[in-house]
């Protein structure tokens, strides 16, 4: 059995009580931390907290050669760590087939996501939203066009936009950092982007919003990760009154 168990937002408390569970009984615990991670406690705290050993996989684990852990969810019960909610990644969709191809019993213990939790820590309304974006760091002269064609397909729709930023094992992407990026894609293109929101450790007890433009969200400290980012599409009214009041639009 391969069990996908979500562990939320931020920290240890986010996992459902199925979920706990779940890891306690597990044979073997693997964890995924490349596509998110919980910005609020330690891989030692949740070893701790769970009472089990958790094997951290790379992207190349995942995606590339899953067969060790396949093999061991062939004879026993393996879970299967992510942060947010476990389906919200097509790497892991993928997984789920592969999985299924081979014969091997899944299901799916599911956490609190970004993707939704976004829409209560910003006020934008969750049916306005088009198709959202990853926004890697520069490599060399590679530098993907992708992010802002994306955002201004979904200003043309009248719809907002979200912007994961870049996970890495040494760094993770800043609001400020991934602002300067946009602006710099946006003169490439000819995109201009007036409004930003910014949200920084959505599940902790005092993450931080705020909207505004370019060179507001830039000169902000948001502090440590995780972060994220929204371009919004025309405000409705409850929208700006709630950015207003809770983003410091």
């Amino acid at each position: 059995m391969l069990t996908f168990v979500g562990l939320g937002l931020y920290d240890l408390e986010d996992i459902s009580v199925r979920g706990l569970a779940c890891i306690r009984n597990a044979d073997h615990v693997f964890l995924e931390y490349y596509t998110s991670r919980l910005a609020g406690c330690t891989l030692e705290a949740m070893e701790s907290f769970y009472g089990r050993p958790v094997q951290v996989l790379s992207r190349t684990d995942v995606e590339v050669d899953p067969g060790t852990m396949l093999s061991h969810a062939a004879t026993s019960d393996v879970v299967f760590l992510t942060g947010g909610d476990p389906m919200v990644s097509t790497t892991h969709i993928d997984l789920r087939i592969r999985a299924h191809q081979q014969g091997i019993p899944t299901r799916i213990i599911h956490a609190s996501s970004i993707s939704t939790a976004v829409c209560g820590l910003t006020g934008l309304q969750n049916y306005r939203f088009g198709r959202s974006c990853s926004l890697p760091f520069p490599h060399g002269t590679w530098f993907p066009t992708t992010p802002i064609e994306v955002i201004g397909a979904n200003r043309a729709r009248d719809l907002h936009t979200l912007v994961y930023l870049d996970i890495q094992e040494e760094r993770c992407m800043t609001i400020p950092q991934a602002v300067g990026l946009l602006e710099e894609l946006g003169a490439r293109t000819g995109t201009s982007v007036p409004l930003y929101v910014g949200v920084a450790r959505a599940g902790a007890e005092c993450p931080v919003v705020r909207a505004g433009s370019a060179r507001t969200l830039a000169a902000t400290d948001f502090g440590p990760p995780l972060h994220i980012l929204v371009i919004p599409a025309t405000l409705h009214v409850m929208e700006r009154e709630y950015l207003e009041i809770f983003g410091g639009l």
